[in-house]
């Protein structure tokens, strides 16, 4: 059996490369597989992931020899971290690695959907002109929300300030001298949600996070605001951002993250149809030059583990 097993797509690269020497098994089917994962996994030390493979449950008691796990990202809710804790298993996320990726697609799906240019291209090919259709907004003197102000929350302030955006931020967990806050005004939450015309998600997903943002808060937002979510599935009331969409209450959303990845028939159904709606399948972390990047930070710091902990 291999030490390493790595279940999702990774640079491969950074395996041949960094884990030269070592028994690894990199199977990205593995993750839709989780009876042959537990086998593969039995005698592992260490295991390799992204968000879908749930480091949990039947797979953790599988694991008895895993001492650490990676995280080919940032966000823990795929991973029983407190378990893991009581088992001394190691998780590390590739903290910062793509925080750039996410930023840029925050700011592209903002300008996309302020501007309203790129849904047209059916009626132009078929030889109509909307031209009053598609007139949309700039982004100059405009302000973006922000909640949270981790690194990606700080990577999408500086591009936006040089766009000439007012940027403001809810973090109380951010203390008030952090260097952090150059980027932005502090708000309170309801501040953020009334005075936005783009409001970003930027934190993890846990009972205080959960539905966040719902229909009470989308009702107080700017009358034609947009929403964007590339933070993690949950954070928003997915069925509350149809609604106000169909409406006009809001003006457009992105989203790159659900509560059910993929989408059920339900989830499908939900979102069939609905204007100015923007949806990725979690990939605002996953460029090329960030999956490298994300590959190589996981990499050592997962073979590091290992060393220290006396392996090869």
């Amino acid at each position: 059996m291999a030490e390493i097993v790595i279940t999702e797509f990774m640079d491969e690269a950074a395996i041949s490369n960094i884990l030269s020497g070592r028994d690894v098994i990199y199977n990205p089917k593995l993750v839709d597989q989780p009876e042959e994962l537990a086998r593969v996994a039995k005698d592992a030390r260490a295991l390799i992931v992204r968000n879908r493979t749930q480091v949990r449950g039947a797979l953790l008691e599988a694991a008895a020899k895993l001492e650490v796990v990676g995280r080919l990202g940032v966000g823990l809710d795929n991973i029983d971290v407190e378990a893991c804790k009581a088992r001394g298993i190691a998780v590390y996320p590739a903290t910062g690695a793509n925080d750039v990726s996410v930023a840029e697609y925050v700011i592209t799906a903002m300008l996309v959907l302020l501007r309203k240019a790129w849904f047209a291209n059916s009626e132009v090919i078929a030889g109509k002109w909307p031209r009053m259709s598609t007139i949309g907004r700039e982004v100059q003197g405009k302000t973006l929300g922000l909640v949270g102000l981790g690194g990606i929350a700080r990577e999408t302030a500086s591009r936006a300030r040089a766009l000439g955006m007012n940027v403001i931020a809810f973090d109380p967990l951010l203390p008030k001298d952090h260097a952090a806050w150059q980027l932005a005004s502090s708000a309170s939450l309801e501040a953020l949600i009334t005075g936005s015309d783009v409001i970003s998600l930027h934190v993890p997903l846990t009972a205080s996070t959960k539905r966040m943002i719902g229909p009470q808060q989308i009702a107080a937002m700017k009358r034609g605001s947009v929403i964007i979510n590339a933070a993690r599935g949950g954070v928003i009331d997915e069925a509350a951002v149809v609604d106000a969409l169909r409406t006009g209450q809001l003006g457009g959303a992105a989203l790159d993250v659900f509560e059910t990845e993929p989408l059920d028939a339900a989830a499908g159904a939900l979102f069939a149809g609905v204007p100015n709606l923007i949806l990725t399948p979690h990939i605002a972390g996953v460029t090329e030059e960030s999956n490298v990047r994300v590959s190589e930070v996981t990499a050592r710091t997962v073979l590091s583990h290992l060393t220290r902990s006396g392996g090869r």
